[in-house]
């Protein structure tokens, strides 16, 4: 089980925030809710998260302006992009901004928890170099 990882989640539909809350909570991680760009980059300073799930579509702003905030006060968390549908344009956009991966929401929670843990054990190894 993992120890102290905090995960904040960036999305504004509880139908999708509750269940993968509760996966991820089920797994042992640490889950914080952001349902809006204010509170998505206020939580993601305070809490010094792990790693961040975003979401694109987020009302009155949107995952790359949300993205280029977070990058401005922490250029190292690893951030998942969270996405209904593939837009590739947008896929293209958030990569400048250094992301981890990307998590469609159709996929099943495995997915998720799998790409948040190979992130993680990545950040866990030393470089060479």
């Amino acid at each position: 089980m993992p120890k102290d990882i905090k995960i904040i989640l960036v999305d504004d539909e509880p139908d999708f925030t509750r269940p993968m809350t509760f996966w991820f909570e089920s797994k042992g991680y640490k889950v914080i809710v952001a349902s809006d760009a204010e509170s998505a980059i206020k939580l993601t300073k305070e809490q010094s998260p792990d790693i961040v799930f975003l979401d694109l579509n987020i009302p009155g702003s949107d995952g790359i302006a949300i993205l280029k905030k977070i990058r401005e006060f922490n250029k190292d968390i690893p951030v998942i992009i969270i996405s209904a549908y593939v837009d590739r344009l947008k896929v293209k956009e958030v990569e400048l901004y250094g992301v981890s991966g990307v998590f469609y929401k159709g996929d099943n929670f495995d997915k998720g928890l799998f790409l948040l843990e190979s992130v993680l054990n990545k950040q866990k190894k030393p470089r060479n170099g």
